[in-house]
């Protein structure tokens, strides 16, 4: 009696669900669900890197072969033969000289507008900054038929000047920290005018360190699409001494009827080596950075 009396109970009692995200509460549903999200997010965005990494450490032959996810003979002659079959060392002294100095330029007028949208009063103030959003909206690829006219009536065509030049001011640049100068104390601001600071002395002194997070995110930005840049230069350069790395890659690929994988992954990494140091170094201004952005509008 006493047996039937504990079934009739545990055939009243609801059945408990052995899966952990039916048992767990609402918030660690959504934290789980975020997990699988971020996880879902790093697969897709890390296997083709992962993919670039293993082949540039492959022989032709095992590429062309059946999948392996690790190399089984793993070899480091792809990359001297990448380095010998572009003038690689002409790539990069031409990618760094037009990423730092477009980026100089760029962080430079984006500090120096945003500033002047932030703190300074003149006329139709509100309407630059609307057609500084609708430039936002135009699409990079409309300006290059203007932009190459004006650069070759300039005679810059396959020079420095004509790659960084277009490309020394973007809108997104100047939103990005105007809203973070928006963010900031402005009774510092007013302590520093109070004291006798003009707008360049507090600009340097003042704006400038506080708002070091979103001015550094923004010279991040500026440096991975300058870097990474390949329409403009390919356009307005035609010698190989003008070419920039993302140029390089290109014709390494196309240099040879078929294709060697491993020395176009291995002169890939050439590219990509650089830009992942300088995020590891300044990851952490990132978020603040975004997030300084985004308080005040």
């Amino acid at each position: 009696m006493a047996l039937s009396d504990e079934m009739v109970q545990a055939e009243g009692r609801p059945e408990e669900s052995t899966w952990p995200i039916e048992r767990a509460r609402p918030e660690q549903r959504w934290r789980l669900a975020g997990y699988l999200g971020m996880a879902l997010a790093v697969l897709v965005v890390g296997l083709p890197v992962y993919w670039t990494l293993i082949a540039a450490f492959k022989t032709t032959a095992e590429i062309y072969g059946p999948p392996t996810w690790v190399p089984v003979r793993p070899t480091l002659d792809n990359f001297p033969a990448a380095w010998s079959a572009a003038p690689f060392a002409r790539y990069y002294l031409n990618s760094f000289i037009t990423t730092l100095g477009g980026m100089a330029a760029e962080v430079t007028l984006a500090v120096t507008s945003a500033y002047a949208l932030a703190f300074l009063r003149f006329p139709r103030k509100d309407l630059v900054f609307l057609l500084l959003l609708a430039a936002l909206m135009v699409p990079v690829e409309i300006t290059i038929v203007p932009n190459y006219l004006t650069v070759a009536r300039l005679g810059w065509i396959n020079t420095y000047a004509g790659i960084i030049i277009p490309g020394a001011a973007i809108a997104y640049g100047t939103f990005l920290l105007r809203q973070a100068f928006l963010a900031l104390p402005y009774e510092v601001i007013e302590a520093a005018r109070v004291d006798g600071a003009g707008h360049l002395r507090t600009l340097v002194s003042v704006v400038l360190p506080m708002g070091q997070p979103a001015i550094v995110t923004m010279a991040l930005l500026s440096m991975v699409g300058k870097w990474n840049d390949f329409l403009w230069p390919l356009i307005v350069t035609n010698t190989n001494e003008m070419r920039t790395l993302p140029i390089g890659i290109y014709w390494l690929r196309n240099s040879e009827g078929v294709t060697n994988w491993g020395v176009v992954m291995a002169g890939s990494l050439f590219l990509i080596i650089p830009v992942m140091l300088v995020f590891l170094w300044a990851q952490r201004y990132i978020v603040e950075g975004i997030a300084a952005g985004a308080v005040k509008g």
